[in-house]
């Protein structure tokens, strides 16, 4: 039989490989389904390429590959029999096989055992030989199998690459001793022993001590007192008040001079009355954060778990699971994908898309998008369970819900590739991440429907003079409008300046603070908000060639099919701390923005001559050869000292004030966001000494306005590379100053020379920076109103609509809490919460954070 096998593989073994350091192995989920091991069918793995394929795509690969021998991989679970030994660990029949495979369910090892099976199949005769076989295998596939089979996650492996080092247990942990001083720590109102300061605060774990960090650590600033408290007591060890979860804290060493794991932090906390373990979560398994409470109920509120929801089951009925921290995306994904234009664009076209797919599908933006849209939309993975199963549950008094949904690792990980925050495991905003996504679905959607076409829309912006009284009419694309919160009209604002008196007494008292209270805004009130004169600052006036006072409406130029629009609950605090608004808003139901339709230049209106603001060089740097430096631009030092006090280098703050021309803090911390990750970041800020050949005059050599001109460091990295200036500052324009894509641009239009040709392109633009939304604050894509903007990718229609979904945030900060949505489907409201899809008995409307409107088709 040996021979027999060896002589049968002989032809095939060209195509067998040993995984090699790099490669990786999907062993647990299938590249275009959610079938896995546990499914039906189980999973088949190419032995060549390491992809795991359903019983229903095994065939497309073979035949598009030619690879015949995959390994089948099956796992069979049943409930553990009735007397079986309480607490024993979940048997492993075949050990060795599936080491490391991930359970695609929430097994208690009480309850359930599994055996595994393992084969080799050859396709297209589907010859099946079993594993182990050892003895009648040739040597290189024993090895190749063995290999598989104890592979590691490809998400595991990814996640390992991305830390630089592991952090180390610390010496002083296991031998710490702690002062019995009776220091017991508020809940709340901290502040440092030495200056009471109220940010980055650290406890020292022997004595008690709450003190400052030192500038720049861990991202804010301080007067370095807890360092000095080290060096005068050597208490080796502090944790950072504002980081203590049930799960941890970020514990620091000054004597080992690094972040370092206690593992009896919960002990050390213990000690001052601090106990981690008890600390508030949800059923999900998520905290709040314990600087800022929100109403207690807004748990309870938001999730409804104080109802007995009803599951349901079936196809656009499916959960996603929570990857630790993921519930900003499967909320994101639920919404988008109760949506026609998504479903038909990559469900609807699941097959072409399938067939067309890359030779490495895991990597393919479409494929994934139909993969995780067909699993939400199919009911395969939503089925009620059998009427045994609920008898058993009944007979033994422990309903389950059996809803298991779908776990979104594949798409999360291509989707978040490369990007500093969406790839970690942190809680991330549920409104940056649906940019990026509209962003990645236009960029993957060339020659193709591009559903996000329904959330485009035009803003027109009109900004005045106020000494002249003469304007500037402009337009650029947006994909969300931001609608602000005025405190001020709450409708309870007695109730909260009596609560916030009382929170004030607590605080100075060290007393545990009050029941908070929450605002109760009017929607009518943030509309009105919305649609005020903003007031800009430093604004440069044409007519005057000097600064002047100027005033900024922005209004509709076209109305989407589907309007996004975000209660602007995150803002920056008296100290820069990012912090929520805990408020609720009437949203309305239906919405009639009809109003807010943009005029155009109206009769008796002047407009602004179309001029830039000039930079003017010393007279030293002109003609001078001892002095080559331009004069320091005017910076806006104070926001400058407030974004370096949140642990941002100082050059960096220097060049996001000054590229955003003074505009505060708030606009240049998105400024920051947005190039972090560009290689000189933390380099000076050089300012442009170039010449435009057609001024007449050498004194005032002049760049473009910060709202036509993309920043001059990005037009440096691309010149650098050899590309013209003109192309790039084209590129760049066409591609709302987005690095990569302009790069891409460039390459894509290799004969473009023609200013007009980069600007038919701005349609294509990245989510910019405005009154609307909040992102890449730094540029603008506007474009002036004569230009032709009748591109079919920018609907317009009637301002009237009907909401139909909603994403709620839970927790004090965007970093932190928990997601679920609420999907109207049918004429009945869902709560998508993870995993768990169930009727909505009452949809919190109120407490949402972003809000999904569509057209209204009877306009």
């Amino acid at each position: 039989m040996a021979t027999d096998l060896g002589e049968l593989l002989v032809p095939y073994m060209p195509t067998i490989r040993v995984p090699r350091t790099g490669d990786r192995v999907f062993k647990s989920e299938c590249a275009f389904s959610y079938d896995s091991p546990e499914s039906e069918g189980g999973l088949y793995v190419c032995m060549n390429t390491f992809l795991g394929f359903g019983r229903e795509h095994v065939e497309r690969h073979y035949h598009k590959t030619g690879q015949s021998v995959y390994m089948h991989l099956k796992r069979h679970v049943k409930e553990k029999a009735t007397g079986a030994a309480g607490g024993a660990i979940s048997r492993r029949r075949n050990g060795k096989v599936f080491l490391d495979l991930e359970l695609n369910r929430d097994f208690n090892g009480v309850d359930y055992e599994y055996e595994d099976e393992a084969k080799l199949v050859i396709f297209p005769d589907h010859f099946e030989i079993p594993l182990p076989n050892i003895e009648e295998l040739p040597a290189l596939v024993t090895i190749a199998c063995d290999a598989v089979l104890n592979a590691s996650s490809p998400y595991k492996k990814q996640e390992a690459d991305s830390w630089e080092e592991e952090i180390q247990v610390s010496k002083h942990a296991r031998s710490l001793r702690q002062q019995e001083n009776g220091v017991r720590i508020p809940p709340s109102g901290w502040k440092c022993a030495k200056c009471e300061m109220r940010e980055n605060l650290w406890l020292n774990l022997t004595d008690g001590s709450v003190l400052c960090g030192k500038w720049f650590f861990d991202g804010s600033g301080g007067n370095g007192h807890a360092l000095e408290h080290y060096k005068e007591t050597n208490f080796p060890l502090a944790v950072k008040l504002d980081t203590i979860t049930p799960d941890g804290a970020d514990i620091y060493s000054f004597d080992e001079e690094e972040a370092v794991l206690d593992p009896h932090i919960s002990e050390h906390l213990l000690h001052f009355g601090i106990d981690m373990l008890q600390m508030q979560r949800t059923e999900n398994g998520h905290h709040t954060d314990n600087d800022v409470q929100p109403c207690v109920s807004d748990w309870e509120v938001i999730q409804e778990s104080s109802l007995k929801l009803k599951p349901v089951y079936g196809s656009g009925y499916t959960g996603i699971k929570n990857l630790a921290n993921s519930c900003y995306l499967s909320t994101t994904m639920q919404v988008l994908f109760s949506i026609p234009e998504f479903q038909r664009a990559y469900v609807g076209n699941l097959q072409r898309i399938f067939d067309y797919s890359p030779l490495d599908p895991t990597q393919d933006f479409s494929t994934q998008m139909a993969k995780l849209g067909h699993g939400l939309l199919s009911g395969q993975y939503s089925k009620p369970p059998m009427k045994s199963e609920l008898i058993e549950q009944v007979m033994k008094e422990e309903y389950k819900q059996q809803q298991r949904g779908i776990s979104p690792k594949m798409f999360k990980a291509l989707v978040s590739k490369g990007h500093p925050e969406f790839s970690s495991d942190r809680q991330q905003d549920a409104h940056e991440f649906f940019l990026h996504l509209i962003n990645l679905v236009e960029r993957n959607s060339s020659g193709s429907e591009n559903p996000g076409d329904v959330f485009r829309f035009l803003v027109e912006e009109r900004v005045q003079c106020c000494q002249t009284q003469k304007v500037r009419y402009t337009q650029r694309i947006d994909y969300l409008m931001q609608l602000p919160v005025p405190l001020e009209a709450a409708s309870n604002r007695e109730e909260l300046i009596a609560y916030e008196s009382k929170r004030k007494e607590a605080e100075e008292n060290m007393r545990p603070p009050p029941e908070p209270v929450r605002a109760r805004i009017p929607f009518t009130a943030c509309l009105q908000a919305f649609t005020e004169p903003e007031n800009v600052p430093d604004f440069w006036s044409s007519a005057l060639q000097a600064k002047s006072a100027g005033v900024k409406t922005s209004r509709f130029a076209s109305f989407p099919e589907y309007m996004v629009m975000q209660i602007k609950k995150f803002t920056f605090g008296v100290d820069w701390v990012p912090k929520k608004l805990d408020v609720s808003v009437d949203v309305p139901d239906f919405l009639d923005l009809n109003r807010l339709r943009a005029t155009g230049l109206q009769t008796g209106e002047a407009e602004l001559p179309d001029l830039t603001p000039p930079i003017v060089i010393p007279e030293d740097t002109r003609g001078s050869t001892t002095n080559n430096s331009l004069e320091s631009p005017e910076i806006d030092e104070s926001s400058v000292m407030q974004l370096a006090e949140m642990g941002f280098p100082l050059e960096a703050c220097r060049k996001a004030v000054y590229y955003t021309g003074n505009m505060g803090a708030e606009m240049a911390f998105n400024w920051i966001i947005a190039h972090m990750e560009e290689p000189d970041f933390a380099e000076p800020l050089a300012i442009p000494s170039y010449m435009e050949p057609d001024l007449p005059s050498p004194s005032f050599p002049t760049i473009s306005a910060l709202d036509n001109q993309p920043p001059e460091e990005s037009i440096s990295i691309l010149t650098s590379m050899g590309f013209p200036r003109h192309h790039t500052i084209q590129a760049l324009k066409a591609t709302n100053n987005n690095l990569e894509r302009a790069l891409d641009w460039i390459f894509t239009h290799p004969d473009c020379e023609d200013e007009s040709e980069a600007m038919s392109d701005t349609a294509e633009t990245e989510p910019n920076n405005n009154s609307f939304s909040n992102a890449n604050a730094h540029s603008d894509s506007s474009l002036s109103p004569d230009q032709d903007l009748s591109s079919p990718r920018v609907r317009d229609g009637p301002g009237r609509y009907e909401l139909f979904a909603f994403i709620s945030h839970m927790g004090s900060s965007t970093m932190s809490g928990h997601y679920v949505c609420h999907i109207k489907k049918e004429g009945r409201w869902l709560i998508y919460n993870d995993h768990k899809v169930c009727l909505s008995e009452r949809p919190p409307k109120d407490l949402g954070y972003m809000y999904f409107y569509r057209r209204l088709s009877s306009c």
